[in-house]
């Protein structure tokens, strides 16, 4: 077998590659009940997962979309859980409508709070951030005590961010939290069940940002 000639086919360009995978998912996925907002999200998460399983489990606040959007047009800060949202995620596309992405779990009084009241690093932050980044974008995609923690601090009103994407993967309170997240009456993106990630919610944070530098 010539492995060249074989192979041809996928030696094409990244956006070809992108557009094909975007056509094998809409076909593979098919009828679906999301909106023609939603649907881009939905899309990406599975592009960046190759689960259609997790996305067929996304749910969607009616308001997530444009609430997204509006953020990052007015230059509203992004919270991510962990260093790995931040990383993965398109800067250029929060930077220049004047917004930024930040992570709070490493910072040292984070970590000299969370040592201090024997809690976990995620809480904490979730306390400093909510002081930094009103009516800003939560992108959550790893730990379900920080979810948890920012529903608390919804519920008792002393946040009130303009989006939360709440993807946290895992056995213990992941599922749990994005049921209760999915109770709330703010704008929120999230999934049932178990699944979800860093990666997926890149994925959804990066769709946002590309239908806000849409006109």
């Amino acid at each position: 077998m010539d492995f060249r000639t074989e192979f041809k086919p996928l030696t094409v360009q990244p956006q070809q590659i992108e557009g094909k995978s975007f056509e094998m998912i809409t076909e593979e996925l098919g009828p679906h009940p999301f909106t023609d907002e939603q649907y881009p999200i939905v899309q990406r998460v599975i592009h960046a997962s190759a689960d259609f399983e997790l996305g067929r489990s996304m749910l969607f606040h009616p308001d997530a979309i444009q609430a997204g959007i509006k953020a990052i047009r007015s230059g509203k800060q992004v919270v991510a859980d962990v260093q790995m949202v931040q990383v993965g995620t398109n800067k250029q596309r929060i930077e220049k409508h004047g917004g930024e992405i930040k992570v709070y779990i490493s910072d040292p009084d984070v970590m000299e709070e969370a040592k201090r009241l024997n809690t976990t690093r995620a809480i904490i932050s979730m306390r400093k951030a909510i002081k930094e980044a009103d009516g800003g974008i939560f992108a959550i995609g790893n730990a379900p005590t920080a979810l948890l923690e920012l529903i608390r601090l919804i519920k008792e009103g002393e946040a009130k961010p303009g989006l939360v994407i709440g993807l946290p993967v895992g056995f213990v309170s992941a599922a749990e939290s994005k049921e209760e997240l999915a109770k709330l009456d703010v704008p929120f993106i999230t999934n049932i069940g178990r699944k979800g990630g860093s990666t997926v919610t890149v994925a959804a944070l990066n769709a946002i940002s590309i239908l806000a530098d849409q006109v």
